[in-house]
């Protein structure tokens, strides 16, 4: 029976297909990009901004320094102001939110809303987290994000935005909790090992908490906490135009609720070209020290870059995963502040030669790519974002899920943004380039 799936199929490859000229004739921009590579402007924001390239005034692109903005302020200003003085996540999601730098008080007061709601739901645990373990986490993530809808002692339908930011701040603060704990039951029950729920500790930050919970013994240096409150600063928001925002305000613009957007943001990031791509690296760079081991020479490296290239290593994609990005050019700014907290962290873990390693290896792969392509490519923030998670001992499980916790605050915000000036519901159009066709009576198919 399943044949006549098959055939039908491939009759539909065969009739069907749309020519690759066909874009071109109609002026349809292939992932809304436009044919210089750069993005199709398709709303307005205040919240941040990716620079990566400049336009002259006749519109010809050329390549520039990276960077990324949150409400105006470079998010490399806002590290090197808190550095080794506060952990700052939090401090960005205000910003974010709200548009402008906290006092203390302020910051004060926020913390603590955020720190009363890490606690989940009376026996939501047991009900909904211990008794449904699922291997997917970032599946899991989504069913627990729209369970919450039923826990929403309010309207869980309302789109007020006011409404928005009190139920988003709730997913900000219980997000964290919820991708320990459903971690910590899934290696449970799927790899036999020991179940370990520690209790959530109020005075912790959000970086604190969550290694505190992930750790069997629930301990972790200030280096630790401080690389984690970096990765996840720099993973906030990323314009509106990343795939997982616009499918939050795509999704929102319907007046659906926001834990069916935020659902549907996770499953935008799940997939490796966008969130995923961070354990696509980390399995790309494993493959290539197990070949050739990190004492390589410059030139191994170069050799297995190019067999990556030609399909002849890691998946046969052709692609050199965290090399690259559709907005940076001459360089991402997020890898290079993750790149200095991979750094020190390596030191503190007696790791500095597997840092070493991937720095040559990028700078060697940017060189071999350009020679390709003739147009400056730079590591993304993915390069390095995986090699540092290992390092604070977080599994490959969650290497994704972290992305989702630090991306929250700027789909919410996005969301809002959206329904108090954007208002309509987003439905870009695409043109009918099939045949028409008269009705074949059954007897004559």
């Amino acid at each position: 029976m399943a044949e006549i799936i098959k055939e039908s199929f491939e009759r539909l490859l065969k009739e069907q297909n749309i020519p690759n000229e066909l874009y071109s004739k109609y002026q349809v921009k292939k992932g809304l990009r436009n044919e210089d590579g750069t993005g199709v402007l398709v709303g307005l924001t205040r919240i941040s901004d990716v620079v990566g390239y400049r336009k002259d005034a006749k519109g010809h692109v050329s390549p520039s320094k990276g960077h990324l903005y949150y409400r105006g302020l470079d998010v490399e200003e806002i590290l090197r102001h808190a550095e080794g003085k506060r952990f700052v996540f939090e401090e960005v999601c205000f910003l974010i939110l709200f548009g402008h730098l906290p006092s203390r008080e302020e910051m004060d007061k926020f913390k603590a809303v955020l720190s009363h709601r890490y606690e989940l739901p009376t026996h939501y645990l047991e009900s909904s987290i211990l008794s449904f373990p699922s291997q997917n986490l970032m599946n899991k993530l989504q069913q627990e994000v729209l369970m919450f809808y039923r826990y929403d002692k309010y309207d869980p339908d309302s789109t007020n935005p006011f409404d928005i930011l009190e139920k988003g701040v709730n997913l900000i603060a219980k997000i964290p909790v919820i991708v320990c704990y459903t971690y910590a039951t899934k290696i449970h029950y799927f790899d036999n090992q020991s179940l370990i729920i520690h209790q959530i500790d109020p005075s912790l930050s959000i970086a604190e908490q969550i290694l505190h919970l992930l750790k069997k013994d629930g301990r972790f240096t200030p280096k630790e906490a401080e690389v984690l409150d970096t990765a996840l600063v720099l993973h906030a928001d990323h314009g509106g135009g990343n795939n997982s925002t616009f499918t939050n305000v795509v999704i929102g613009s319907t007046g659906t609720d926001l834990y069916s957007t935020i659902s549907g943001s996770i499953g935008s990031l799940k997939g490796p070209r966008h969130g995923g791509a961070n354990l696509a690296v980390r399995k790309q760079m494993k493959a290539v020290i197990k070949r050739i081991g990190l004492d390589a020479t410059d030139d191994d490296i170069r050799m297995i870059v190019d067999k990556i290239l030609n399909k002849e290593f890691n998946d046969h994609s052709g692609l050199v995963y965290g090399i690259g990005h559709a907005v940076y050019t001459l360089s991402d700014p997020r890898s290079e502040l993750l790149a200095k907290k991979c750094e020190e962290i390596s030191i503190e873990k007696h790791r500095h030669d597997e840092y070493l390693f991937h720095k040559r290896f990028s700078e060697i792969a940017v060189e071999e790519i350009y020679k390709r392509k003739g147009k400056p490519v730079c590591t993304n923030v993915d390069f390095y974002s995986g090699l540092v998670y290992d390092m604070l001992g977080i599994p490959e499980d969650l290497y994704t899920l972290l992305f989702v916790i630090g991306r929250t605050v700027g789909w919410i915000a996005h969301n809002i943004e959206d329904k108090l000036y954007g208002g309509r519901i987003i439905r870009p159009a695409t043109k009918y380039v099939g045949e028409k066709m008269d009705y074949t009576d059954e007897s004559e198919r």
